[in-house]
């Protein structure tokens, strides 16, 4: 099935190519859908940047994987990626070779803490701050023939609503939206999400508030948010929970380390874990479109099809 899924790609990144030259204009728009069956895939997502959103994604793979749930964390905020800074780890290649066709993804995975694997991203390359349609059919192809077991795929998405963001996004069946208590991040995460449910349907979004001087803060923060999307949207989003300000979060940063590894019992993990095990208890929803989602539109692009 996998091998099938591999061809049936190619021959996408072929037809994806001809589109570009204009030698293939018959070709009909259809949504593609990517299964791997078991996996939940999550992405972890911001409007602004700022909000701990990388922080939360690392710490929350860790927790998961200590819960003794396989689980892989993808730097995706390319082109300013730092996952493998928050975790003090090292790696030849990265996405970036991925994408290029120089490595597989399997190559390129590395071990992080507490087991997790972690794929790496690029930083400071400007042509990874937005991928070529070819590229995101590369990275299908690549997720489809791993051979990682795994119960979870955590995507740290960038920051805002690029294309890149949306991408990812789009990638997973789970958003993740994370902002903190100051009022552009309230603002931000609501243009994304805006975003996200009118131009490319997605409907359910899980709130998490980082950095909050207390649970009512936190609460309060997202009915604001959840007022605004009931009211202008018509759309329902679900509280995931709170990650507390704490100055440990700090201290783990500057030493490279995930902070639930080094300070299991601070206030920050304490919060985190309980998402954490929220997330691992929950059964896993099954859509007609799978556990990865990748649209057409948002792989191809409208434009191309109409050329």
């Amino acid at each position: 099935m996998i091998a099938d899924q591999a061809s049936t790609l190619r021959a996408l990144r072929k037809k994806e190519q001809n589109l570009v030259t204009g030698s293939d204009s018959l070709i009909k728009p259809r949504d593609y859908s990517i299964r791997q069956q078991g996996i939940r895939v999550i992405s972890v997502t911001s409007g602004k940047g700022g909000v701990g959103k990388t922080n939360i994604a690392a710490n929350l793979a860790y927790l998961l994987s200590r819960l003794n749930k396989k689980t892989l964390v993808l730097d995706a905020d390319v082109g300013l990626a730092n996952i493998d800074v928050i975790l003090g780890i090292n790696s030849q290649y990265n996405l970036y070779h991925v994408l290029k066709g120089e490595k597989s993804l399997s190559e390129t995975l590395i071990n992080g803490p507490g087991g997790i694997k972690v794929l790496p991203s690029a930083s400071g390359i400007p042509e990874m701050t937005d991928l070529s349609r070819g590229e995101k059919l590369t990275l299908i192809d690549e997720l489809n023939t791993l051979n990682e077991a795994l119960d979870f795929m955590i995507i740290d998405t960038g920051a805002g609503i690029s294309s890149n963001v949306m991408y990812f996004n789009m990638a997973a069946k789970e958003i993740i939206v994370v902002t903190s208590p100051e009022p552009t991040a309230l603002t931000d995460a609501y243009a994304l999400i805006k975003v996200l449910y009118q131009r490319h349907a997605k409907k359910r979004f899980r709130l998490l508030v980082n950095m909050a001087r207390n649970p009512s803060e936190a609460k309060e923060i997202y009915e604001r948010l959840s007022q605004a999307t009931g009211h202008f949207l018509n759309l329902t989003i679900e509280y995931l929970g709170y990650v507390l300000l704490d100055e440990k979060v700090k201290d783990a940063i500057r030493q490279q380390k995930a902070f639930a590894e080094v300070y299991p019992n601070c206030s920050a993990t304490k919060c985190l874990a309980k998402i954490a095990d929220k997330l691992s208890s929950e059964t896993q929803e099954e859509d007609e479109s799978g556990s990865i989602n990748f649209f057409w539109d948002s792989i191809i692009g409208k434009d191309c099809r109409q050329k």
